[in-house]
């Protein structure tokens, strides 16, 4: 109880005692508005609006010799949809590599009470800045940021078992539920982060100006449905500079399930709605359950461009744990004749050590492999502290190579966490990766 509350409730309790003054204290009495709306967490109220503050700032510093560009006869395949283009690990050049980079965003939201549910309004500013050099600097530096603080989100809600969202704001689109379950995740699946992709050739721009309705059905099922990239420029030459050509507006639908350790989710998008040609649509579809002792997950997407064709990728995962015993299999296949499998297993051998040994491989479509083999041992060594280490051998389709890293994460509490981790490989590479983050709500 604060300070706050606990003064009002002493003055109320005098005045009641009195009785005279009673009728006096109903104003004083009142809840805070942010505590009627249920909302917690760093908050400023009026007579009216609950305003919630959240945000984060992390910073990452990268040195070391690690950027070695891909020699001119190097037998790299490049696929059309770029879903896998050969994944390049490091290589040392003889010059010194390094980045820094900062993130931070921070977030409000201004909630009131109306007839229809909760009304919203949420703005989110958002700052990243990357600079990159490479061998020593005879690279030039490049740059990958959003040139100063942006307004990356603004928009407005209102409602509560159905939701009406309108303005500038991320995707409704579900995307989720096709994670590998093995340790060290598949080679595909890690090109289009961590899941299946209905293709790079596949365009369909969602976020950005948005007009959107979720709504929860009850028993764990709900909907969604609305229209996407609004601001997306259907001239020939795009000027926008977020969406590519004839893309005009994107249509999205979604319908989900998620309780009793179960998820699944089916998510459609079909592109240049606005001007009433679909250029390009696609389908996301996942499940992941577990039971008992077993965890399953299968996903799926298919896309289709009407310059590129039919783009398929598909994903199966399933994990069993025994005791102090996990092992992990997993398979995935696309359109481009490509397929790749992944193995694991995990021993808990105390209650703050892991160990782990995996290894996955890809057939590519031109005829190329890639395949990795590695162990590692996390353990816990304080509540705070946690010191990771790993060995492993690769080989794709520059050359073969070993590694070793070592990590140490430090996670005192507040929301703050960071980590230094340092990586050598057999190709004279080296690399050392620090990262500080705070987030606050």
């Amino acid at each position: 109880m604060n300070i706050r509350n606990l003064l009002l409730g002493s003055v109320a309790a005098a005045g009641l005692s009195t009785g005279a003054y009673a009728a006096d204290l109903g104003v004083l009495t009142s809840l805070d508005v942010c505590d009627a709306l249920g909302l917690s967490g760093l908050t400023i109220s009026s007579d009216t609006n609950c305003l919630q503050i959240t945000g984060e700032v992390k910073y990452k510093f990268t040195w070391g010799d690690y950027n070695l560009t891909a020699p001119a006869d190097a037998d790299v395949a490049n696929e059309a949809d770029g879903d896998v283009n050969s994944l390049t690990w490091m290589r040392g050049s003889g010059d010194p590599d390094w980045a820094s980079r900062f993130d931070a965003w921070i977030k409000f939201v201004a909630t009131a009470d109306s007839d229809f549910g909760p009304a919203k309004a949420v703005i989110k500013l958002k700052e990243v800045n990357h600079r990159t050099t490479t061998n020593g600097g005879a690279i030039a530096t490049g740059s990958s940021d959003t040139g100063g603080v942006v307004m990356d989100e603004a928009y407005v809600s209102i409602g509560d078992s159905t939701v009406i969202m309108a303005g500038k704001k991320g995707s409704i689109l579900n995307k989720g539920d096709d994670v590998p379950l093995n340790w060290l995740g598949l080679f595909i699946s890690e090109k289009n982060d961590a899941g299946v992709t209905w293709g790079n050739s596949v365009d369909l721009p969602d976020g950005g100006h948005v007009i959107q309705v979720v709504s929860d059905l009850g028993n764990g099922f709900s909907v969604a449905g609305g229209l996407e990239a609004l601001n997306a420029d259907n001239a020939d030459t795009d000027t926008t500079g977020d969406f590519n050509d004839g893309k005009a507006g994107t249509a999205v639908g979604v319908i989900a399930y998620a309780g009793d350790g179960l998820s699944a989710h089916a998510s459609f998008a079909a592109g240049g709605v606005l001007d009433g040609t679909i250029e390009d649509w696609g389908v996301h579809a996942g499940f992941s359950g577990t039971f008992d002792n077993f965890k399953v997950v299968a996903a799926g997407a298919f896309g289709n461009d009407d310059d590129e064709g039919d783009y398929w990728n598909v994903l199966g995962s399933v994990s069993a744990t025994f005791d102090m015993f996990t092992i992990a299999g997993s398979v995935e296949a696309n359109s481009n004749d490509q397929w790749g499998v992944g193995a694991s297993a995990s021993a808990a051998v105390t209650d703050g050590v892991t160990l782990n040994v995996g290894g996955r491989y890809l057939e590519e479509s031109a005829g190329n492999d890639i395949y990795q083999v590695a162990a590692s041992v996390v353990a816990a060594v304080t509540e705070t502290i946690t010191i990771t280490g790993e060995v492993g051998y690769v080989d794709d389709d520059w050359a073969d190579l070993f590694y070793g890293s070592a990590k140490l994460a430090w996670a005192p509490g507040g929301g703050f966490t960071s980590s230094v981790k340092g990586t050598v490989n057999s190709e004279d590479a080296y690399k050392i990766e620090t990262e500080f983050k705070k987030t606050f709500e």
